[in-house]
């Protein structure tokens, strides 16, 4: 019964976060095709800076491998500095294009630039109080997905699918970050306006049904329905929905 308590406690603070962040990352605004190889994207789930660059991933739909770097992380954080020379999150790694790049505001004018050939839309472009709200959002998360935890590390990443506005994701990505698995973000991001809302009460009334040939599409054709999280860990051949119970099999299967 606590448990159950506090997992809503942790949603409505979730949702403050989304809420302090314009709720920007739940929207495709052009979705653009895969590259050939995954990009990298070396993350602190908890770092607002960070923040900014999985929203603008949820926004062109792309996916990427996640390497997560919590504070007093061992795993992941050599890695980084060996590939950019310096411990600082985010850090894009491009294999497609040779690219290693710091700095949230350079990832974003490279994303766009790179797989949307456009410019940033005004909507996601840097603005002075933007990193104000997004830390009160950090915060009102209670600063989860900031420091490392006692973990086993999975002999394979995992596979999540997500997107960076949804409150119930970010409680996974938290945990994920702490105990520092990597993961394949999978970006699920909202197709069409008719999709706002929650999966089991959408803004538009009636049948759910994706837009065609869309990511989201394919997600429905397999799985006969729409919701985030997903997670599939190949190490156990576990596939699960909703947050509290994926919750409670990361921390069972690899919490310390």
């Amino acid at each position: 019964m606590l448990k159950a308590l506090r997992h809503q406690v942790n949603v409505l603070e979730s949702v403050a976060t989304s809420s302090f962040a314009a709720w920007r990352g739940c929207l495709v605004i052009k979705p653009v095709a895969q590259p050939e190889k995954p990009l990298i994207l070396f993350d602190m789930e908890a770092c607002p800076y960070c923040r900014r660059v999985r929203e603008v991933l949820t926004a062109l739909h792309l996916d990427a491998d996640i390497r997560p770097c919590p504070k007093g992380g061992r795993l992941f954080r050599p890695d980084a500095e060996a590939m950019g020379g310096k411990q600082q999150f985010p850090l894009l790694v491009d294999q497609n294009t040779d690219k290693v790049i710091y700095e949230s505001d350079d990832i974003i004018e490279y994303l766009f630039r790179e797989y949307a050939g456009r410019s940033v839309p005004r909507y996601f472009q840097s603005r002075a109080w933007q990193p104000v709200l997004n830390t009160i959002g950090s915060a009102a998360s209670e600063l989860r997905g900031l420091r490392a935890a006692s973990s086993h590390r999975p002999e394979q990443g995992l596979h999540l699918w997500s997107f960076e506005g949804s409150p119930f994701s970010r409680l996974v990505r938290e945990k994920l970050c702490e105990l520092e698995i990597p993961y394949t973000l999978h970006n699920l991001g909202k197709e069409h306006w008719t999709e706002i809302g929650p999966a089991k009460q959408r803004i538009k009334p009636g049948e759910y049904k994706p837009q065609a040939g869309g990511k989201r599409d394919a997600f429905f054709q397999q799985h006969g329905r729409v919701q985030v999280p997903y997670l599939e860990d190949p190490n156990t051949d576990t596939q699960l929905f909703e947050s509290g119970r994926i919750l409670a099999y990361l921390n069972k299967q690899y919490g310390g």
